[in-house]
């Protein structure tokens, strides 16, 4: 097991520890400007592509570590794990949002193919079923 601080949740700065409504009052355009989509420093912390440029590496270097049947499992924040995703699977950062938030508990699975990375589930409960198919 490893701890990693890449892999810690996005600094929200001034935000932190905040309710959204607190965030909506004391940060209105701000957080308009999250809610759009926008690239925008939440109270002055990090960029998702900040939170991504962190994590990724870290998860990198271990799956490099992995034998080749070896399963890597990698524990953080919904936030931070959205940011690993949508960079491994060559999202536009603009677009990170389309994979919904990753509920408590739950889990995301990548999977190494021909192509590159692939989702195979997202904001799972249950154990993975292998797919017809998927043996690449």
């Amino acid at each position: 097991m490893c701890h990693d601080a890449g892999l810690r949740e996005t600094y929200a700065g001034s935000w932190q520890g905040l309710t959204h409504t607190e965030i909506r009052e004391r940060f209105p355009h701000e957080y308009d400007a999250f809610r759009r989509g926008e690239p925008v420093r939440r109270g002055g912390g990090e960029l998702a592509s900040e939170v991504a440029d962190r994590a990724v590496p870290v998860v990198l270097t271990a799956f490099e570590k992995l034998p080749a049947d070896g399963t890597l499992v990698v524990v953080s924040h919904g936030g931070t794990i959205r940011t690993m995703l949508g960079r491994l699977l060559g999202l536009d950062p603009a677009l990170w949002e389309v994979l919904g938030g990753l509920s408590n508990c739950c889990w995301s699975v990548l999977g190494r193919g021909a192509h590159g990375w692939r989702l195979q589930e997202h904001n799972a409960g249950t154990l993975p079923e292998p797919v017809i198919g998927d043996e690449s």
